[in-house]
């Protein structure tokens, strides 16, 4: 569904969010990032010292956390596409980070999950889809090229982008950010393309 927001400037897609699943989310983002800081799987860059500890700083190449926010600017982007599969998909992902972390959250703390926000990205459009429908087919076409560690990382990524994406805050700062800048690309190279301009 689309809802516009109070101020009027922007028509958001928006399903809903719990605090469990924005939780979940956030756990995520923080394991990835506290991994390539201490420079455990994922981190990338990282040797073994002579008594077999693992050197942390070369580790924090960053490079290593390309994949994760990748995925998570696709987990953004699928969002924003509420009447494709991709929106589908984003509603399913969704529907299991809030149950995964309203299940993990009301057997710790004995408290149920609540909804938090809308979880929306301001709309593709034609020039933005063009954009996200070249990047699935070149992750498509390219999925058996890309080593396991990359695709874990990109996985993760695009599930915490699913559950982040909301239409409050800085989560909503970011999510205009990431779609408005692809549909600038979009719109940007589709022109220069059929005109053969700048601009």
């Amino acid at each position: 569904m689309t809802t516009t927001l109070a101020a009027g400037l922007e028509r958001y897609t928006a399903s809903g969010v719990t605090s469990a699943g924005f939780a979940l989310g956030l756990a995520i983002l923080a394991v990835e990032h506290w991994r390539w800081f201490k420079g455990g799987a994922g981190g990338g860059g990282g040797g073994k010292k002579g008594g077999g500890e693992v050197a942390a700083g070369p580790a924090r190449d960053p490079k290593a956390l390309i994949p994760y926010w990748a995925g998570f600017v696709f987990g953004v982007l699928m969002v924003a596409c509420p009447a494709g599969l991709l929106g589908t998909a984003a509603n399913v992902l969704r529907w299991g980070g809030n149950g995964v972390g309203g299940w993990v959250m009301s057997t710790m703390t004995g408290q149920r999950a609540t909804p938090l926000a809308q979880a929306g990205a301001p709309g593709l459009n034609q020039y933005g889809a063009t954009v996200v429908t070249v990047m699935v087919l070149v992750l498509f076409w390219q999925r058996k090229k890309v080593a396991k560690l990359v695709k874990a990382g990109w996985k993760k990524g695009m599930f915490s982008g699913v559950l982040l994406c909301i239409t409050t805050g800085s989560a909503a700062v970011l999510a205009q950010t990431i779609v408005g800048g692809t549909n600038d690309i979009g719109q940007f190279l589709f022109t220069t393309v059929t005109t053969g301009t700048l601009v």
